[in-house]
This record gives C-alpha cells, sequence and structure tokens, in this order.
C-alpha cells in the first residue's frame, strides 16, 4: 500500500465515522433537551400545586374571619 492510499483510507474511515456517529450524537442531545424539559414541567407543576394551596388557605381564613365577623 502507497501512503496516498493509506491516507485515502484514512479520510474514508473518518468520513464514515464522522456518519455514523452523528445520529447517535443527535438522539443524545434530543433526549438530554426532552428529559430537561419534562424536568421542568414537573417542577412547575409542582410550584403551582404550593401557590394553589397558599391561595387556598387564604380564601378559607378570610372566609373563616367573616362567619366569625357574622356572630
Amino acid at each position: 500500500m502507497t501512503a496516498l492510499d493509506k491516507m485515502v483510507d484514512a479520510i474514508a474511515l473518518i468520513n464514515t465515522m464522522n456518519v455514523s456517529i452523528a445520529p447517535a450524537l443527535s438522539m443524545g442531545s434530543l433526549y438530554m433537551n426532552m428529559s430537561n424539559a419534562m424536568g421542568m414541567a414537573a417542577m412547575n407543576h409542582v410550584f403551582a400545586q404550593q401557590q394553589t394551596h397558599i391561595s387556598q388557605q387564604a380564601a378559607l381564613v378570610v372566609g373563616i374571619k367573616k362567619m366569625y365577623a357574622f356572630s
């Protein structure tokens, strides 16, 4: 094998490797982004539940104060 043949083989191998690795890397990136988005959605859901609970407690306190004000 001449030096040129070895160089061509090396370049062809690198190109083949890049083409075969690209889908795996893009899917890995997609999975990471999806898991991040799902984690943020769960965090937002928990925060909304906490805020709703605080609002419900405040409404209960106001209702009880009004009930005691009538008597």
